[in-house]
């Protein structure tokens, strides 16, 4: 069986050039998908959040008309006990003014007390209700207060939805079309790639969250942190190698740039952040 750094061996190839070092044609689509795949991860997730922020927008917008509506219904429950507070002061005083018109027809002074009494026990109730519509009438300014707080706030809450509505449909719209593009440039890198290794490469990608290709350092692989072969970093370093070659500890395919990392590369550390470690390589099943 190959050993994982010869897996697959490649057609001659016709460019040999990436950023500006010379580099087999398939291994320079592969870096070119890498970097196009972990951009499309990122747009993808992207739009996959507009829903949950346009979704707390509304939340928003319903919390305030919640509120809105509990001050209200507070504020009617308050009127509501006022007038009934209006009219127990009333019949109350009905009552004390038909007690003392009495006092004035009885002849006996039994029933001119028991009248007196019956008075005072209307004014009495007079008091206490006249207490009860003064705690309403207070009540009701402060549910007044609540009220027009509530619509205020609600105002603001909408147009501020409205707003933010607006500028993300606008940054939707255009990841939208920055998602358009990248699956066109995935297209042109997945048809100029042999069907072997492409599925190879999504094997390999599939099991370290999309980053299958790795680029080396410092004659080490810089997503594992583990050093390459001496004859291995040799042979990555020759424009004229035609095989590919994988790390021995993470399996990714690697590839080598002079003096500088690829851009695919810089997005795949920034992405993976859960890197192996030097002392604990990774050792899945072989391809």
């Amino acid at each position: 069986m190959a050993t994982r750094r010869s897996l697959l061996r490649l057609h001659k190839p016709s460019e040999r050039h990436y950023n500006g070092r010379p580099m087999h044609p398939n291994l320079k689509h592969l870096v070119e998908l890498q970097a196009v795949d972990l951009r499309l991860i990122e747009v993808r997730a992207a739009l996959a959040a507009f829903p949950k922020r346009l979704a707390e927008i509304e939340a928003r917008v319903d919390a305030a008309r919640a509120t809105l509506t509990q001050a209200k219904e507070a504020l009617t429950a308050s009127q509501k006990d006022r007038k009934k507070f209006e009219l127990d002061v009333e019949q109350w005083k009905e009552k004390a003014r038909k007690y003392k018109d009495q006092s004035f027809e009885v002849r006996s002074n039994e029933a001119y007390k028991a009248l007196q009494h019956e008075i005072q026990m209307a004014e009495d109730e007079i008091t206490k209700a006249e207490d009860r519509l003064l705690e309403r009438m207070i009540a009701g300014e402060e549910f007044e207060r609540q009220v027009k707080a509530a619509e205020k706030d609600l105002k603001e809450v909408e147009a501020a939805g409205q707003g933010e509505r607006a500028t993300w449909n606008a940054e939707k719209k255009a990841v939208e079309e920055e998602l358009a593009r990248l699956e066109a440039e995935r297209d042109q890198a997945v048809a100029a790639l042999p069907e072997d290794l492409l599925d190879h490469y999504h094997r390999i990608a599939k099991r370290h969250a999309g980053i299958a290709v790795a680029v080396v350092r410092d004659e080490t692989c810089t997503m594992c942190r583990v050093r390459v072969r001496p004859h291995v970093f040799q042979a990555l370093r020759n424009p004229a190698s035609e095989e590919i070659f994988h790390c021995e500890s993470c399996t990714r395919i690697l590839y080598f740039v002079e003096q500088e990392a690829s851009s695919a590369q810089s997005a795949a550390v920034a992405a993976d952040g859960s890197a192996e470690s030097p002392g604990e390589p990774n050792h899945p099943s072989s391809e």
